[in-house]
């Protein structure tokens, strides 16, 4: 059977069929010791070496055992023979690892362009799989088995066209990595800050003409528990724990409901909070939109009160761990909320006008990390359909 030689993407320039040949032949193994004056390497699993002394894995190793360990060189690749994710690892820099792993070098060879093929589902799961023994967590690579496996060779100008291309790709994934994860560090320093701390009646960071002392009222004083029902022309509400409310119906969780119960949901309005006498998560959801909802969930609505000031508070560490803890009682997945425990709590009570600023500017943080989240999937996922149609 003639199977096909060129990708369904290529650069311009580019024509020639891909040749296939043997990866022991393309890559070869060496095995060189001795070098103590290099730096010790380890492997993250994903992003290739880092250095053992600086990676924040609590890893021994004997220093007077260092001449037994083998070079590496940059960009050449590793390979464990137990087999994680593959096993296939690359040299971020030039070093020594341990002498467990193999190294491989090719020459006229862009590690930029095989590594992604090394760590794709086709090779791992369909190429690699033949040559990996035993289960579970013991799982072995046959390193001379896996040489034999059919490997593509584009000209090395093509490999590096492609390589460099998928650089870029993950250089823009890293940067809206860091910066998503520097965002998401930022809201919740933010949240130790504008809250204050146990004892104290002022939080640490305050916005510019806020000075009044903040209050402390009991929960169920600034929020008061209802339930209407018999309200069938809204739309049946499901719960997404950290996100509020979506419409049932144009939900991706496939619930099942009686609609001729619906006359015994509860109301809920947009922006009230939502607690469940099961304890997931803190138990406590912000309704999105007016709707109803299951009659096993309580309803809050508190007047002169900032949902997305207290959204954040009633999902935080502090308020889980320490003000609820004591209103929860069961065991693992069978824990439940006092709902009227829970209502004695006492919690801080700024001026309507504080919670408002507050509550706009933990919004907009989470609009600009719900904006590179969404960017972060996108590139993902063009990565993805990157790598299935620029290799054969």
């Amino acid at each position: 059977m003639n199977e096909k030689k060129t990708p369904a993407i290529r650069f311009q320039g580019f024509t020639d069929d891909w040749e296939e040949r043997k990866l022991g032949d393309v890559f070869q193994e060496y095995s060189e010791k001795n070098h103590e004056e290099l730096p010790v390497l380890t492997i993250v699993q994903g992003k290739g070496t880092v250095l053992r002394d600086e990676s924040n894995r609590n890893l021994q190793y004997d220093k007077s055992s260092l001449s037994n360990y083998k070079m590496v060189k940059k960009d050449d690749f590793i390979v464990h023979l137990r087999s994680f994710e593959g096993g296939f690892e690359k040299a971020n820099s030039n070093g020594i690892i341990s002498p467990a792993y193999h190294t491989l070098h090719g020459d006229d060879t862009d590690s930029s362009f095989y590594y992604p093929f090394f760590r794709s589902k086709n090779f791992i799961e369909r190429l690699l799989k033949p040559h990996v023994y035993g289960i579970r967590d013991g799982k072995s690579i046959d390193i001379e088995g896996m040489k034999t496996i059919d490997i593509p060779v584009p000209s090395f100008a093509e490999q590096q066209k492609i390589g460099g291309y998928l650089d870029q790709v993950d250089y823009l994934v890293a940067l809206y990595q860091c910066k998503l994860t520097k965002l998401q560090l930022l809201k919740k320093s933010m949240l130790t800050k504008m809250f204050p701390k146990d004892g104290a009646r002022i939080p640490e960071i305050r916005f510019q003409g806020f000075h009044d002392d903040w209050k402390q009222r009991k929960l169920g004083d600034v929020f008061q528990e209802y339930s209407e029902k018999n309200h069938e022309e809204l739309p049946a509400l499901t719960i997404v724990q950290g996100k509020g409310t979506v419409l049932r119906d144009e939900s991706n969780r496939n619930l099942q409901y009686d609609k001729s119960s619906l006359s015994n949901y509860k109301m809920v309005k947009k922006d009230d909070f939502i607690v469940h006498l099961r304890s997931f998560e803190g138990g406590f959801e912000k309704a999105n939109s007016n709707g109803i909802i299951s009659p096993a969930y309580h309803t809050l609505h508190g007047d002169n009160t900032d949902s997305r000031f207290y959204y954040p508070f009633f999902r935080s560490k502090n308020f889980i761990e320490c003000l609820l803890k004591p209103h929860v009682y069961g065991i693992r997945d069978g824990k439940s909320i006092d709902v009227e425990g829970m209502k004695t709590i006492d919690i801080p009570v700024p001026s309507f006008a504080e919670q408002q600023k507050i509550g706009c500017y933990l919004e907009r943080i989470d609009c600009l990390i719900a904006i590179h989240q969404n960017k972060l999937s996108k590139l993902q996922k063009i990565k993805q359909a990157l790598l299935s149609k620029l290799f054969v």
